[in-house]
């Protein structure tokens, strides 16, 4: 998960599907297929949903318990996952089968960005000592389609193929605002280029984010920049994560075939913006 490592997890927190709310909404999203999906697929992939980062694998108990559905439903689905690769068992439980890495591979290469990115993140993490990433829309959701974390004990620690809710951190909302329709809530964050985020998604954190484009001012990504909130959250060090990003997010831009020139005013407001205001403290 999006977090500091080490961390200390907050029991009462511990579990994100605890209680009936949450099983609620798995229910709510199978039944959508009455909105012109297929019943059947839309349970199985909340089935799928219920798996999270650092689980090795869940009974059949715990997923009825996450999903709210019946046991032989479950286990009629679970089968057919387990014959397309998309779930495995593993000492009785269950566990993600492979299948989903081949289709996250397919995924990050049909971006073409891949050449591009890598080298621009690794760069960022060893400038400023932080965790690099780049994020794309998903629906209503931002994934991290790339990362590089720095050789340090106390880090943001975030996995390739995670997803967060896209309202919440700084690359959300540099994908709202770069999205159509655009929001007037958002045309700071256009005027500027920058998006800050201080505690929104973990109280202990803060990040920094840019756009980059493509070919006609299309947006390829968010590309960040995260790190203890008490260590990268100070004005100094968030003006220089935020020059750093967006003069690499420049020349990111300019090797899709973008125009870098997007950014000189961005550049230019950073080094006189004061990153301290009460304003950019706020949780959004």
């Amino acid at each position: 998960m999006y977090g500091l490592r080490p961390t200390k997890v907050d029991a009462s927190s511990a579990n994100p599907y605890d209680g009936l709310q949450n099983r609620t909404v798995f229910q709510m999203q199978a039944d959508d297929a009455d909105k012109g999906g297929v019943a059947a697929l839309d349970r199985a992939f909340a089935i799928l949903g219920v798996f999270q980062p650092g689980e090795r694998a869940l009974s059949l108990a715990e997923i009825a318990r996450r999903t709210g559905f019946y046991k032989s439903t479950i286990l009629r689905l679970l089968s057919s996952l387990e014959r397309g690769g998309f779930i495995r068992r593993l000492d009785g439980n269950y566990s993600i089968g492979p299948e989903p890495l081949r289709l996250a591979q397919i995924f990050q290469e049909s971006f073409h960005i891949r050449e591009v990115i890598e080298p621009v993140l690794r760069q960022l993490s060893d400038d400023s000592g932080e965790t690099s990433s780049f994020y794309v829309r998903q629906g209503e959701y931002r994934v991290v389609l790339h990362r590089v974390e720095p050789p340090r004990s106390v880090r943001v620690s975030i996995r390739e193929g995670e997803r967060f809710p896209i309202d919440r951190g700084a690359s959300g909302k540099i994908l709202i605002a770069f999205s159509k329709p655009s929001r007037a809530t958002h045309d700071a964050v256009r005027e500027r280029l920058w998006a800050l985020s201080y505690g929104e998604r973990d109280p202990d954190t803060a990040a920094v984010s840019v756009p980059v484009f493509g070919p006609n001012s299309e947006l390829a990504g968010a590309l960040t920049l995260s790190g203890p909130k008490d260590r990268l959250g100070a004005s100094d060090k968030m003006r220089g994560a935020c020059n750093l990003l967006l003069t690499s997010a420049a020349r990111a831009t300019a090797a899709l075939g973008g125009d870098h020139r997007l950014f000189a005013y961005g550049i230019a407001l950073a080094a006189q913006f004061d990153f301290a205001l009460p304003g950019e403290t706020q949780k959004a």
